[in-house]
């Protein structure tokens, strides 16, 4: 629920669970049903069991590697943030049926969610009503200025959300200011950034790393569910940060490092195309380099994750490893390549032009091949 103090209501233990459990006992529903699983997840007073029960207990139904969240008896939801990664999350979450309320700086990006049934609201602070709010923002400051800036949604002082997460990609300085903020408000926080772009949204496998209360991650766990095929609880306070950051990282290496490997193939006479199904087709061969040959055979550079979003993450994963004296020296030579394409001009593309910067340095210039490429990804049905 939301809170309606500065302080917030206690939430209540309902009956067969563990004050410090992330969930009632007795497997998934302790006995009682969703419905009042649900009830004691977002702190209502109660727990009801009448003829919705039995509708409720569908929320959860067996799938083999895990269980399939259907919204019946669901929180209301706030959103902030409606960019290419933003938009498709909310989307998932308005095709499951929840009730979404949606802020986004630039409105018109926002108008398509209304007609899949969102509400739009002027400012942050009009979501400070709602039982769990998402926001997912492109850089710290973003994330201060939606949360605790004029309009926040940690500002009003009628009412604040019950549980604030976070999808961005930020710093773990700006997360715990959050965490800080939002505690003083008497709402609970969690880090849980994503891993993923509107393609793999679109095919069910984006993965969420999350952090912070173990209990408040077991409230919201199937709610987050929602979002992909994969949600790890990695500790508490802001480690969900660093886990993102180091992800991030890598994927800046790895790219880095494939369109070497791919230039070399190249330029020594073998195709693109056929490298890089030898490569995709072998025990180096990933969902992520299968993913990315596509750009690297055809030169479509449609942003997914533009360079500078790139740099900014090198960045702070490089801070990180001063910060803990971890010597990162691919990460540091990494970074160098990737700010030597972005004064090359290569900023609202693809991160994947690096393919273009190491052919250019290589003494050959790419063409696109104009082949078929299966890109691995196929969505959900």
């Amino acid at each position: 629920m939301p809170r309606s103090s500065p302080a917030g209501p206690s939430r209540p233990t309902a009956a067969g669970s563990d004050p410090g459990s992330a969930g009632p006992r007795d497997g998934v529903t302790g006995g009682r049903g969703l419905h009042g699983v649900l009830l004691w997840a977002f702190g209502r007073h109660s727990v009801q069991e009448d003829e919705g029960a039995h509708a409720a207990d569908a929320l959860f139904q067996d799938r083999g590697r895990g269980m399939t969240y259907v919204a019946q008896d669901r929180p209301r939801i706030g959103w902030v943030g409606a960019g290419r990664m933003g938009f498709q999350l909310a989307a998932r979450l308005l095709d499951a049926g929840h009730d979404v309320a949606v802020y986004n700086r630039t409105r018109s990006k926002a108008e398509p969610l209304a007609e899949r049934g969102a509400t739009l609201v002027d400012r942050p602070a009009d979501l400070a009503d709602r039982d769990v709010v998402f926001t997912i923002v492109a850089a710290s400051p973003d994330l201060e200025a939606v949360t605790t800036g004029p309009g926040g949604v940690l500002t009003s002082p009628d009412a604040a959300p019950g549980v604030l997460i976070d999808n961005s990609t930020v710093s773990t300085r700006m997360s715990a200011l959050i965490r800080s903020e939002s505690a003083k408000r008497g709402t609970d926080f969690l880090a849980a950034p994503v891993s993923g772009n509107p393609k793999v949204i679109a095919a069910g496998k984006l993965t969420v790393a999350v952090s912070g209360s173990r209990e408040v991650f077991g409230r919201v766990e199937p709610l987050l569910a929602q979002l992909g095929r994969g949600v790890t609880y990695v500790g508490e306070g802001e480690v969900a940060r660093l886990v993102k950051i180091a992800h991030n990282v890598f994927l800046g290496v790895v790219t880095q490092s494939l369109a070497e490997i791919t230039v070399l193939a190249e330029k020594g006479g073998v195709s693109r195309a056929a490298f890089l199904e030898f490569l995709n087709d072998s025990v180096l061969g990933s969902d992520y380099t299968r993913y990315k040959s596509p750009a690297l055979v055809n030169l479509d550079f449609t942003p997914t994750f533009t360079m500078p979003l790139l740099r900014k993450d090198l960045d702070l994963g490089l801070s990180a490893a001063r910060d803990l004296e971890v010597p990162m020296p691919l990460a540091a030579a990494t970074a160098q390549l990737v700010a030597g394409a972005i004064g090359a001009g290569h900023v609202e593309e693809d991160f994947a032009t690096l393919i273009l910067e190491q052919a250019r340095n290589s003494g050959i210039t790419l063409t696109p091949q104009n082949v078929p490429v299966d890109d691995g990804l196929s969505p959900q049905t």
